[in-house]
């Protein structure tokens, strides 16, 4: 594994990964392993924005996974910075994980996953409202960021299940930064944008940087990882898999 930093400003790690492992067994075919993650460590600290680079299948969207704990490591740490602490999610007890998830480690995926017939406006607010922000300031927040994010006001109250792939896209990023995350893994956020919207995501990833979230991602375009990015780790295939 390789870094390339391009911002000597770092503070307090906010991600610790130590000696993670991972594969999976593929029991359609024998019980075959497939080994991905192979001795994986880096830090992340407050303030920064590591891309993960990698050719495909070098394994860096089970990391992202592995580090949003949606996958077990065989072996390792993943160290998240959570009331002030480190706490391994690779040993956390479930109740801490979405505690975690809840407060200190937001996710956006490449899919929209949202509850069926609710309107945009309320999923968006609603993770506001489960952190004790009161109704009205939850709401008007949610407004401000789905009208920055060009979400027309007349579909606040539709469900996103309706609505083109690029709103989807739009709407899940939406969910995740309108709780100003302490820690951000993002896949692949401005896919499916046009030049505009993905303009404005990256505005919006690199104030979340500037406000103190670290930050790991995957970014296929180039010149969306040059304009968020401060560091690149770049995964290497494991060795047995190569």
């Amino acid at each position: 594994m390789t870094m390339t930093d391009n911002n000597q400003n770092h503070g307090e790690d906010m991600i610790r990964v130590e000696s993670l492992m991972k594969s999976f067994t593929l029991h359609n075919q024998g019980g075959v392993t497939l080994p991905v993650l192979e001795d994986v460590s880096f830090t992340v600290a407050r303030g920064e924005c590591v891309i993960l680079a990698g050719q495909s299948g070098a394994g860096k969207s089970t990391l992202l996974r592995s580090l949003y704990a949606n996958y077990l490591p065989q072996s390792g740490q993943v160290l998240i910075r959570h009331d002030g602490e480190l706490v391994d999610l690779v040993s956390a007890a479930p109740h801490v994980v979405l505690d975690i998830r809840a407060r200190t480690l937001g996710y956006v995926s490449q899919f929209l996953r949202v509850i069926p017939r609710v309107g945009t406006l309320d999923l968006v607010a609603d993770s506001l409202l489960a952190r004790g922000i009161n109704e009205v300031a939850a709401r008007e927040k949610a407004a401000t960021l789905l009208a920055r994010l060009r979400i027309p006001e007349s579909l606040w109250s539709l469900p996103p299940a309706t609505f083109s792939g690029g709103e989807q896209q739009r709407v899940n990023i939406a969910m995740t930064l309108v709780q100003d995350y302490p820690i951000l893994l993002l896949d692949e956020p401005t896919a499916s944008l046009d030049a505009e919207n993905r303009q404005t995501v990256v505005d919006l990833i690199t104030e979340a940087r500037q406000n103190g979230s670290a930050i790991v991602g995957i970014f296929h375009d180039q010149a969306v990882r040059e304009a968020v990015g401060t560091r690149t780790y770049e995964l290497q295939p494991a060795r047995s898999a190569a």
